[in-house]
């Protein structure tokens, strides 16, 4: 994103008063795109131009063509909402500077404010943003003793506030948060923007905004309380200082939005799963490994909402997985209701279809931007309340009667909104047609005037045209000249005396009489005075429905309960998942497991389903093995699913599953790099490893799909091998896939490590993928036959099962080193030696086997493990004698 203060455009030497006006406003907000309000247009001008209009792909044009021409460019007022929604889809914000009067005699220049600031986490307008993601300001601040942090949706009102140990816990829960803005002091956005995603807009602000006494003050004076002990802030200055940044940046552009807010809840991320970025990517939570949303994710798979504030709630729970096992036994209990009563969930289904974002409404009335569709759209959704009543009642689950008393048909509001707006309102509110018939009447005594107006006229033409005979006179009317009658120029030699021209076109002829200006003068006169008188009516009725805010927000929140736990219910049902017992112990099993999203996505195929355990025992690390392609990956990825969607409060996809309590998930999965921040393939895979080993405890869960692969054969297998000793050591449960055999030589050696493979049967010279998770290590990796499914030449195919047997063989050539560079008559012709891949490896072998003898301490052993030691030192020096690989 470029920043619009970088381009220069130079400044006429004599400027109008209305450029100066320009200036002024711009200077106010030098970092926002500038919308001008110019009449019918938002005109933009210098650096703002030239940016926008390549932004926009609208055309520059240029104002005052003397020496310095000012390059300007401008969008229609009526809809410049889309253009401003793709300037702050780009990060970019726009100031929206207004006319706050209206043109009069005499007046050179009308006065201009600006009205707000839009920017990428601070936007009001619902139409502009998607309605099922929350959109959240975030601000940190990070001091003595850790990290404070807050964000808010302004959209919603909800405001939390939290405080963290260090940046590296901040950052995650930054991630997790995914915000569209980040509100930073100036001196700490210089040392840390590098840290922040390069799509995440970062706003540098004063140091002032997070003063920490500053910030405790407007806290309590925007909330209008003596202390912060209520907002469970007490002792976390630093999550006091992020808030009151908040506050104070939010006043700063948007003042009127400040109204909306709700009170500051208090964010403990102890009260929720870890979820590392790293997590969410590998396991396509909210994105495809490709960086698509829809399809392909769990969040796609898992929404079956019918109301956008049930979509936001499904993808907050996602977000933040439960800790605490009573809160997920009750949303488990309510998923069941809903399950076993199948009528009930349908008909509630389908009522909820007629409920709008009742959130954001309350959000919009309460802040004061709330037009008359929207109150529309209230009182019908409210209209859908009482029979969301009636369809709980005798609900069992606690959290289906929590929801039953939440709901709130708020019958006098309801009725007042029924009687006072009309069916279909107009979006403007100076306009006129808001108010319903029979409810004001003044209002319909002007209307009646109006409408008596417009049928004399009416009477008039067709007097008019018997009169003077021209069949094609019309009266028409405009908002510049008013009311008119129009001659064509053929007709005018039939124009009577006592017309008075009015305007002339390039085909016709206006005029106006006596009688016509004195009836538009009673007609225009009821009109402007109806439509003041409605848009009077219309902001009482506003400032009633304010007063149930809170009432509002309760019955949203309550339908979006309803929206989620019905939602999970019906895919529980129509994909045979099955309700998870969880408990505070280590044992997580699951029978029949399968991956969620790709069982959903094998169309005819069916899904080979699979059993999991960790029991603390004999299983804590299980290291798996077998084949590209064989399931490896879909068999991790769907355990990790099942223990968070199992938290979340979802049922699972498994025939049984019994899951311990996760306090963390981390996943290492595939190749990827970070270019843009110097860190290549193998630097992540390090990064995230080694993020997984210092944060994870006895109570995570940690899926490693292959380590060690991003450099030599040695190093990675020496990695991989360390790793797992390491996370051995923490007692998390862990899954471990790898090509590297030698891994399995671990469940010798460390208690509760057990080897699986993913079943692979060769049949006619081909391999077949069984899908099928059984104990014990696979003998190979069948690399070569996965190469030839992918397409390469026959050639190299052939080539690879050479080299591949000269290896397993320890086949040598003359020289006494393997057969593996090339074919063995384009060796001999050009006589050059063979080059040894894996020279040394048989004395590296030699070299641990005898560290392993030396180590022994013989005395303490007793003779069966003696035997048993020697056994084992007898298989592997023989292997080393046969020249084996591995």
């Amino acid at each position: 994103m470029e920043d619009p203060e970088k381009r220069e455009i130079p400044r006429p030497a004599q400027l109008t008063p209305m450029m100066r006006q320009y200036l002024e406003q711009k200077e106010l907000h030098p970092d926002s795109i500038l919308f001008f309000r110019l009449g019918d247009f938002y005109e933009m001008f210098f650096e703002d131009a030239v940016l926008a209009s390549e932004l926009l792909e609208i055309t520059l044009t240029s104002r005052d063509k003397g020496e310095n021409p000012v390059p300007m460019c401008g969008v229609p007022h009526h809809s410049s909402r889309g253009y401003v929604a793709k300037l702050i889809e780009k990060g970019y914000k726009v100031a929206i500077c207004e006319q706050v009067e209206e043109p009069g005699p005499g007046k050179t220049i009308v006065k201009r404010e600006i009205s707000q600031v839009v920017t990428p986490g601070l936007v009001t307008d619902t139409e502009m943003i998607s309605a099922k993601e929350p959109r959240y300001l975030f601000a940190l601040h990070e001091g003595k003793g850790g990290v404070g942090y807050a964000f808010l949706d302004i959209t919603t009102g909800e405001f939390f506030a939290g405080q963290l140990a260090d940046m590296r816990a901040l950052l995650e829960e930054l991630g997790r948060v995914e915000p569209h803005e980040l509100i930073i002091s100036e001196e700490e956005a210089r040392e840390k923007k590098q840290l922040f995603p390069p799509s995440l807009p970062v706003t540098p602000v004063s140091a002032d905004f997070f003063h920490p006494e500053r910030s405790a003050e407007r806290l309590r004076e925007h909330y209008g309380v003596a202390d912060l002990g209520g907002f469970g802030l007490d002792g976390k200055p630093l999550a006091v200082a992020a808030a009151g940044a908040l506050l104070c940046y939010v006043k700063s552009r948007h003042r009127s939005a400040l109204s909306g807010l709700r009170p500051i809840a208090s964010h403990l991320g102890s009260d929720f799963v870890f979820l590392g970025d790293a997590t969410k990517r590998n396991l396509e939570l909210f994105y495809t490994l490709s960086g698509e949303r829809g399809q392909g994710t769990l969040l796609h798979l898992l929404d079956r909402t019918r109301t956008p504030m049930g979509g936001r709630l499904l993808r907050r729970w996602l977000a933040f997985p439960l800790m605490d096992l009573a809160k997920i036994e009750e949303r488990l209990s309510a998923v069941a209701e809903f399950v076993q009563r199948g009528e009930l969930r349908k008909n509630l289904r389908e009522t909820l279809r007629k409920v709008s974002d009742l959130e954001r409404l309350a959000g919009k009335v309460a802040i004061g931007s709330a037009n008359a569709r929207d109150l529309v759209a209230l009182r019908e959704s409210l209209g859908s309340v009482p029979e969301l009543r009636e369809l709980l009642r005798g609900a069992d689950a606690p959290l289906l009667q929590d929801a039953l008393n939440d709901l709130d048909p708020l019958t006098g509001l309801a009725k007042l909104l029924t009687d006072s707006l009309a069916d279909s309102p107009p979006p403007s509110l100076t306009e006129g047609a808001i108010i319903r018939e029979g409810y004001d009447s003044a209002v319909d005594e002007l209307r009646e005037v109006q409408r008596g107006g417009r049928g004399w006229i009416a009477r008039l033409q067709s007097a008019e045209r018997e009169r003077t005979g021209i069949s094609s006179l019309r009266i028409g009317f405009n908002k510049v000249f008013g009311y008119y009658i129009e001659i064509s120029r053929a007709r005018l030699d039939k124009v009577p005396e006592g017309y008075e021209r009015r305007q002339t076109l390039a085909n016709a002829e206006r005029y106006v009489t006596p009688e016509l200006k004195e009836m538009e003068s009673k007609v225009l006169g009821a009109e402007e005075r109806a439509n003041a008188l409605e848009y009077g009516i219309f902001l009482k009725i506003r400032e009633e429905t304010g007063r149930h805010v809170e009432k509002m927000r309760r019955t949203s929140g309550a339908v979006a309960l309803l929206d989620t736990l019905s939602s999970l219910a019906d895919l529980a049902v129509a994909r045979r998942y099955v309700r998870p017992h969880l408990h505070e112990g280590y044992e997580l099993s699951i029978t029949g497991g399968r991956h969620p999203v790709v069982e959903a996505l094998s169309g005819t195929e069916r899904f080979v389903p699979n059993d999991l355990l960790f029991d603390g025992e004999q299983n804590r690390l299980s290291v798996i093995t077998g084949p590209n392609m064989s399931g490896k990956s879909t068999i991790l990825r769907q355990t990790a699913l099942i223990a968070l969607m199992a938290q979340m409060g979802s049922f699972v996809p498994a025939e049984a599953a019994r899951v311990g309590l996760v306090d963390r998930i981390f996943t290492r999965v595939g190749a990827s790099d970070d270019l843009a921040r110097g860190r290549s393939t193998f630097m992540v895979e390090m990064m995230e490893s080694a993020a997984i080993l210092h944060n994870a405890t006895g109570r995570s869960l940690v899926i490693l799909d292959e380590i060690g692969r991003g450099t030599s054969t040695f190093d990675g297998l020496s990695i991989a091998w360390a790793v797992a000793e390491y996370i051995h050591k923490k007692g998390s449960r862990t899954l471990f896939a790898t090509h590297y055999h030698e891994l399995t030589d671990l469940a010798r050696t460390l208690p509760g490590v057990a080897n699986f493979n993913v079943a692979v049967k060769q049949w006619q010279g081909k391999i077949v993928f069984l899908r099928r998770l059984v104990e014990g290590g696979a003998s190979r990796s069948y690399g070569i036959e996965v190469a030839k499914l992918a397409g390469l030449p026959e050639e190299v195919v052939k080539r690879a099962k050479e080299v591949l047997e000269n290896l397993e063989t320890g086949e040598l050539d003359e020289t006494g080193r393997p057969r593996i560079a090339a074919s063995e008559l384009l060796a001999q012709a050009h006589g050059k030696r063979q080059l040894d891949l894996f020279s040394g490896a048989e004395d590296a072998k030699k070299k641990r086997l005898l560290e392993e003898i030396d180590s022994l301490v013989v005395e303490e052993m007793t003779p069966m493990e003696a035997l048993l030691r020697l056994d084992e030192f007898q298989k592997k020096a023989r292997d080393i004698l046969r020249g084996k690989k591995g």
